[in-house]
């Protein structure tokens, strides 16, 4: 039991610096963000090659270290799109009057090439661990990809907390394609679903809480979807998005965007 719980924590951990960090550098100075981005660029090869060695290692350790390894990527990816290097195509605000079918393809027009990096990175990930013994790092990138999709799409099509103020100043264009209202039809169904998985995962992994290995992935999968169904309630609270992360909101240098 109480290496369950330093499991959840270690998600926890992950998580909430991981999520802030990236928050942070995405408000410094626009100057500041190739030396961000290479920095990131450094921690993503000491992933890749984390990531490299635990697909041979199918023990409690291996597991933590690929779903480690698969957040520091996934890092990489969500820190290139908030600081606006990929993004997609259209890079300003959608017309008030645009909706339907239109405003939904200039929405996925903002986040294209993000979408086609990640979705690719997926796919790589896909092929290069899930013939080997140790998959965990496949299974949370898909993990994260599932609930971040799902969020996304309750954004755009309606929810009541609609994060903007997540985005840094440079994207807030993306707010355009957010739309704060009563929740959509499709929040129940997704919401119900997020939450399900969790349930299921939390399920089998105590079921193999005596299998070091198995115990050990399923618990952190566990950890991520519960925390992934938090995200997913959250948008339907009125507290702030970046509640978490107020530490992030204090410090963060608003002169910074006079050079915008």
């Amino acid at each position: 039991m109480s290496g369950s719980f330093a499991l959840v924590l270690y998600v926890l951990a992950a998580w909430w610096s991981s999520t802030g960090a990236i928050m942070w550098l995405g408000r410094l100075a626009p100057r500041s963000f190739r030396w961000s981005l290479g920095g990131a660029t450094l921690v993503l090869a000491a992933a890749l090659w984390a990531l490299s060695w635990s697909r041979h290692t199918a023990t409690a350790s291996g597991a933590c270290v690929a779903f480690g390894a698969a957040i520091l990527v996934w890092g990489w990816i969500e820190l290139s799109f908030l600081l606006g290097v990929i993004t997609g195509p259209r890079r300003h605000a959608c017309a008030s009057d645009c909706h339907g079918p239109r405003h939904f393809w200039h929405a996925v027009e903002a986040i294209l090439y993000h979408e086609l990096a990640t979705l690719a990175t997926l796919i790589a990930l896909a092929l290069y661990t899930l013939r080997a013994p140790n998959a965990y790092a496949f299974w949370t990138f898909l993990l994260l990809w599932s609930l971040r999709v799902s969020a996304k799409l309750n954004l755009h099509f309606g929810v009541p907390n609609v994060a903007a103020a997540m985005l840094p100043p440079h994207l807030g264009y993306m707010a355009s394609f957010f739309r704060q209202q009563a929740m959509s039809r499709l929040f129940p169904l997704s919401a119900t679903i997020a939450g399900g998985l969790a349930a299921l995962l939390c399920c089998v992994a105590w079921s193999a809480r005596y299998a070091p290995f198995a115990g050990t992935g399923l618990t952190l999968l566990a950890a991520l979807a519960m925390l992934g169904f938090l995200e997913h309630v959250m948008l339907t609270l009125s507290l702030p998005a970046d509640t978490f992360w107020s530490w992030m909101r204090r410090r963060t240098p608003r002169a910074a965007y006079s050079e915008l």
